[in-house]
């Protein structure tokens, strides 16, 4: 057993409220500087590392160990590791849960307390909690010991754009193991909200709201208040019991919109027979309504024109860490000032802080799932149980990451899948398709789902396409409507199309590495051969903008991408974030109306 080593105490990363729609006074953020030790073995279990009282090396928590901002570095493939650190509960919670939350950790991982196994959780994306309440006392320090395991080249867990070489290659990139949102504890009542399903009715004038609940008392009541700055817009309560909405009104409603991203603040409380209150949770909600009507997608009962980019959420030093709260911030502050109106989170469930940035500045996205590294399709029989885990782990990780994220205005579309083959037969492929876009809906109904971005397409409220020719005059050969139809990437393997809103929801890609500029990699790339100079990159983005935006049942688009990442050097930006180009002139491209 190893000794508890001394650590230093550099400046608390990441330190704010990691889940700003439900958000609690009291808590306690456990990000900082933490002990680890790889288990290459797989041996840890046996050797009682469970009850480790601290490791040899140290980590910056919430970094991945890939990343330069932990301080480890350590790009290898990484399929077991242990972290430990200590944690008191403060003497002022007594009475309630202890909750100890995660906002990700990639993929699975076992808590323990003083050698104690506190909770388990598969899924590397999604934020969880485990109630350590039964393993801690007030006042005391305890040893928090966290297993991870992450098998990447399994093909049975999800991993979106991470590498399954030991190299970054193709569009694949740095992998993440381990936590990579930030950790904290906090304290809840135990007859406290677990959770709130808000839904915004735009025509109704109201939002309706469905709470869940630690536990359920006789004799306890919600009150939900609804407010517009200091000013109350409406109040409700009902009894406190899971499931049993209760109604929010706004009379004189102020719509969320890009235009004009306007939040409703929403103060909830448990109130127990006394009067007394229990719990108490802030929160926010946009009302606005995004439905499909024909061929078109709507915004507020307004016709929505999709202007997106690509954005994969990856940085230099963090990986899928973004370096600070303001980093994310930025991001979106870049795309806007690019010309986008949202963006497609391409293969990665995008922390909160993220959503909640997009919801106060008013930029549209759709969610998608990092659903690239399952082996669903497989061929073989050797691969039968591989499939059937494979197929598990994703639905279930894609309900966690459509209910934690369901309430936020700024998500417009839902995008489970990417980029689906049918490999081993139509039946198993449609089979799983027509169940996660039944599972998503039944989630969440107020949202389109676009079932497979690109294809294969079987059971979906938008249809999308992927096209990276360059040459403009033969993209709008290829997409001009011929008799009726559309052009898809795989016609005779998909669903007919059923005249759904149709965005090209990849295009572009167009490889440019500024003068001066070494090429990140020697394996380097963009769609197509590079442009000669500058000046033949402007020429070719617009007229493939151009293209897009004339074609008349074109409803959108998705440029690829925000940023370079890594080996592919097709952003609007610089890995780093620096421009690449005159941003007035892109955002003159981008900003083309439709016809």
């Amino acid at each position: 057993m190893t000794k508890r080593k001394e650590t230093h105490a550099p400046p608390l990363p990441r330190p704010e409220y990691p889940r700003p729609p439900f958000v609690r006074a009291d808590w306690v953020n456990l990000n900082g500087t933490w002990t680890f030790a790889f288990d290459p073995g797989k041996s840890g279990m046996e050797s009682g590392l469970a009850k480790s009282k601290g490791f040899d090396r140290e980590i910056l928590v919430p970094f991945c160990p890939e990343s330069k901002l932990s301080g480890v570095a350590h790009t290898d493939f990484i399929e077991m590791m242990w972290y430990h650190r200590t944690i008191t509960v403060p003497e002022g919670w007594a009475g309630r849960l202890i909750l100890l939350h995660f906002g990700a950790v990639d993929y699975e991982c076992e808590a323990f307390i003083d050698g104690l196994s506190a909770g388990r959780h598969r899924g590397g994306s999604v934020s969880f909690a485990f109630d350590i309440t039964r393993f801690v006392t007030r006042g005391r320090t305890h040893d928090l010991v966290l297993c991870v395991r992450d098998e990447t080249r399994s093909g049975a867990q999800p991993c979106g754009k991470q590498s399954g070489r030991y190299e970054s290659y193709g569009c694949h990139y740095t992998r993440t193991t381990g936590i990579w949102q930030t950790v904290w504890l906090e304290p809840v009542s135990p007859v406290g909200l677990s959770g709130c399903h808000i839904v915004p009715d735009l025509d109704g004038r109201r939002f309706v709201v469905t709470p869940t609940y630690h536990a359920v008392r006789k004799g306890m009541k919600l009150r939900a208040v609804l407010k517009d700055g200091e000013h109350i817009v409406d109040k409700a309560e009902v009894a406190a019991v899971d499931g049993a909405a209760c109604v929010l009104k706004a009379n004189r409603p102020k719509p969320w919109s890009p235009e004009s991203p306007f939040l409703y603040s929403i103060e909830f409380s448990t109130i127990g027979p006394d009067g007394e209150v229990a719990d108490r949770v802030e929160s926010y909600a946009g009302l606005r309504k995004v439905h499909v009507e024909g061929d078109r997608l709507y915004l507020n009962n307004e016709p929505l024109y999709l202007r997106f980019v690509l954005d994969q959420g990856f940085y230099p030093e963090g990986v899928w860490t973004a370096p600070s709260d303001e980093a994310l911030r930025r991001d979106i502050e870049l795309s806007m000032a690019a010309g986008f109106n949202g963006a497609r989170l391409h293969q990665k469930v995008f922390e909160e802080r993220f959503h909640y940035w997009a919801d106060m500045l008013g930029y549209l996205t759709w969610a998608e799932f990092p659903s690239w590294g399952i082996d669903i399709w497989a061929p073989g029989p050797h691969t039968a149980g591989t499939s059937r885990d494979a197929a598990w782990n994703l639905l279930s990780e894609w309900r966690e990451a459509v209910v934690r994220d369901r309430n936020h205005p700024s998500i417009v579309a839902w995008t489970p899948l990417n980029e689906t083959w049918l490999k081993t037969g139509r039946h198993v492929h449609h089979r799983f398709h027509s169940d996660i876009y039944d599972l998503t809906k039944a989630l969440d109904p107020t949202r389109p789902v676009n079932d497979s971005s690109g294809y294969v397409h079987v059971k979906t409220d938008l249809w999308t396409v992927h096209n990276y020719e360059q040459d403009a005059a033969k993209l709008k050969s290829t997409l001009a409507p011929a008799a009726g139809a559309v052009w898809r990437n795989f016609p005779a393997d998909e669903a007919d199309y059923a005249g759904q809103p149709y965005i090209v929801d990849e295009f572009g890609g167009i490889k440019w590495i500024p003068e001066g500029r070494r090429p990140w990699a020697a394996d380097s790339w963009g769609y197509g051969e590079g442009p000669r100079n500058i000046e033949e990159f402007y020429k070719r983005l617009e007229a493939l903008v151009d293209v897009l935006v004339t074609l008349k049942h074109v409803r959108g688009y998705c440029y690829t991408q925000l940023t370079d990442v890594e080996q592919e050097q097709n952003g609007i930006y610089l890995y780093d974030r620096s421009p690449k180009f005159d941003m007035a002139r892109i955002r003159k491209i981008f900003t083309m109306e439709p016809e």
